[in-house]
C-alpha cells in the first residue's frame, strides 16, 4: 500500500514511516524541511516538501495515495484553539480527496480530554465529547466513515516514551524539575496518566491502517493510569531533587502542563487490543523512565 503520512519526520511519525516500511508499505512523508526530507530518504520513504496550512497541496498528496496517517499537528500552545483550527481544516482536505474510496484515513487526538467525558472512571474507546479544540477533528474523521471513507481516530496517551523521545511531555515534566529543583505534583498526585512506548504505538498506526473499521475510535495506551506522583517520584530520584506537592493554584509551575497536570485521565485499551488483535509488549512508563535514558544516563 503506498501511505502518505503527515508528521512523518516526528518523533512518533519517524517511528510510524519506519513500522510502515518494515511491513513492505511505500511511504511519501510530508516534510516542511530540507533536513526533514533528508531524513525520510535516508528511512527509505519518498519526501513530499509541504505543510499543514496548503490545503490544495494536502488534498493532491492523499489523492494519489492508497492511505492516509495523519500526525502533524502544530504544538503551539501559545495558540491551541488556532492550532486545532489548523489541524481541522488539514483534516478535512485531507478526508475530502478519500470520499467514496473506501480508503484508510488514520487520524490522531488524545486521552486527556477524556477526563471531562468520563469523569472519575475508566475511559473507554465508546466514550466522546460533542465539540472542542481537537475533539472536532477527531469527530470530522469519524464522520467520513459514512462517505465511503475507512476512517479511525487513534487517541493518544499524553505519555508516548521511549529513547526515541525528544521533546514530549516527559521531557517537559523532566526539565521543568530540572530547573525549579523540585519534581512536583498536585494535591497528593493520585490523579493518572495513561501511558504507551512509541514502537508500540506505531504497530497500532500500521495495524489502524490495515484493518481498522470505518468509524473506529483507537485507544494507544498501554499503562491505563499512572499515578503522576510515582512519575514525579521517578523523576525526582534521578535528579537528585526532592518529589513535592503543591496546591492547584501552583499549576503554572508546569508551564503550558499546568492546564492538564491535575487532570485524572485513567483510559482503557481494552476495545482497541480486540478489534486490531492488539497488545504493547515494550516497557511501561515507570519501567523506561527508569531506565535512564531521559536523564541522559
Amino acid at each position: 500500500m503506498h501511505v502518505f503520512v503527515t508528521g512523518a519526520t516526528g518523533h512518533i511519525g519517524s517511528a510510524v514511516v519506519a513500522e510502515l516500511l518494515e511491513a513492505g508499505h511505500r511511504v511519501t512523508g510530508l516534510a516542511r524541511s530540507d533536513e526533514g526530507a533528508a531524513a525520510l530518504t535516508a528511512s527509505g520513504a519518498t519526501p513530499h516538501m509541504g505543510d499543514l496550512d496548503d490545503l490544495d497541496d494536502l488534498r493532491d498528496a492523499a489523492a494519489a495515495a492508497d492511505g492516509v496517517i495523519h500526525l502533524a499537528f502544530k504544538h503551539d500552545f501559545d495558540d491551541f484553539v488556532g492550532a486545532a483550527q489548523t489541524d481541522l481544516r488539514a483534516v478535512q482536505a485531507l478526508g475530502e480527496a478519500l470520499v467514496g474510496t473506501d480508503k484508510p484515513f488514520v487520524s490522531t487526538s488524545g486521552t486527556l480530554s477524556l477526563a471531562f467525558a468520563a469523569p472519575g472512571r475508566l475511559a473507554t474507546e465508546d466514550d466522546t465529547l460533542p465539540a472542542g479544540p481537537r475533539i472536532d477533528s477527531e469527530n470530522a474523521v469519524i464522520a467520513l466513515a459514512e462517505r465511503g471513507v475507512r476512517s479511525s481516530v487513534i487517541r493518544l496517551s499524553p505519555l508516548v516514551h521511549s529513547d526515541l523521545d525528544h521533546h514530549g511531555f516527559a521531557h517537559h515534566l523532566i526539565e521543568t524539575a530540572r530547573d525549579t529543583r523540585i519534581s512536583a505534583y498536585i494535591g497528593d498526585g493520585s490523579n493518572r496518566w495513561p501511558g504507551l512506548h512509541t514502537l508500540d504505538a506505531a504497530h497500532l498506526y500500521r495495524l489502524a491502517l490495515e484493518k481498522a473499521p470505518a468509524g473506529t475510535r483507537l485507544h494507544g495506551v498501554a499503562d491505563e493510569g499512572v499515578p503522576f506522583r510515582d512519575i514525579a517520584r521517578v523523576i525526582a530520584r534521578h535528579l537528585g531533587v526532592p518529589a513535592v506537592s503543591i496546591p492547584a493554584e501552583q499549576a503554572g509551575h508546569f508551564g503550558f502542563l499546568g492546564l492538564f497536570a491535575s487532570l485524572d485521565n485513567p483510559t482503557s485499551s481494552a476495545l482497541t487490543q480486540k478489534v486490531l488483535d492488539w497488545k504493547p509488549e515494550r516497557p511501561g512508563l515507570l519501567e523506561d523512565l527508569d531506565a535512564g535514558h531521559y536523564f541522559g544516563e
